[in-house]
């Protein structure tokens, strides 16, 4: 964990609420920074990468996991591309652990657990799912189905018990917890606030998150992400490659 420093008021390039159970979607240019906060505690946002340039290219999990020998994300890690290159990076994070494996949640899953709602009987207070409202937000940038990837579950976190099987951890995050993250790319950023597929919570109450946006400083030869491990570097390296053509 990272601790969180105040945000310059003259480097501030955005500042919004995402209500719980909503989604958004923007472009994050190369060298800017977005912080996450997640305002009521227990948030969960579900969030997809691509480059913006070239939208082929986007968030790859497998890749992101092997190259860090990790199962999960957090300070000091980055989000691969399939191309071989960083889209963003974790710089900051007061919660230590960010869901990799789990995907966003899907209108059976909501139905089954919280029941059946629509926009004509409760309008805004509907019960919306992670999977549609990615789609929705994929949609606006002539993205859909075919365009959905495994996803990060940001201030979730699930573990494996004995038997292989998931469980979700409950109260991992609380209110003010943050996660920062730089972005080494144009990149894309598709997000959904509706609740963890595993959280255990009988009633749909997801958490709202602050969107803050503000630009970075340049990436050192000695920075954390890059030099976490070896296939960072070179990741980095492709990435400063790729900007230099």
């Amino acid at each position: 964990m990272t601790t969180l420093k105040p945000i310059a008021a003259d480097r501030l390039l955005l500042e919004e609420l995402v209500p719980g159970g909503h989604h958004w979607s923007g472009l994050l240019r190369r060298g800017s920074v977005l912080r996450l906060t997640d305002l009521q505690g227990g948030a969960n946002v579900s969030t997809l990468f691509y480059h913006h340039d070239e939208k082929l290219e986007r968030y790859n999990m497998p890749d992101t996991l092997k190259a860090q020998h990790t199962a999960y994300l957090t300070a000091g890690h980055t989000c691969h591309s399939d191309m071989g290159r960083v889209l963003c990076s974790i710089v900051a994070d007061s919660v230590g652990w960010h869901d990799t494996w789990c995907g966003a949640v899907d209108a059976e899953q909501v139905r089954a657990k919280y029941g059946d709602t629509s926009f004509q009987q409760q309008r805004n207070d509907m019960y919306r799912n992670g999977r549609d409202g990615l789609l929705v937000e994929l949609g606006k940038w002539g993205l859909g189905k075919r365009d959905l990837v495994a996803n990060v579950n940001f201030f979730s976190k699930a573990v494996c018990d004995e038997t292989g099987g998931l469980r979700f951890v409950e109260g991992h995050s609380r209110a003010g917890d943050a996660v920062e993250l730089r972005f080494e790319m144009n990149t894309l950023v598709v997000l959904s606030t509706a609740p963890h597929p595993l959280d255990p919570k009988p009633r749909y109450a997801p958490a709202g998150v602050r969107l803050s946006a503000w630009r970075g400083d340049p990436v050192t030869a000695d920075d954390a992400c890059r030099t976490r491990c070896p296939q960072n570097g070179r990741a980095f390296a492709n990435t400063e490659r790729f900007y230099a053509v």
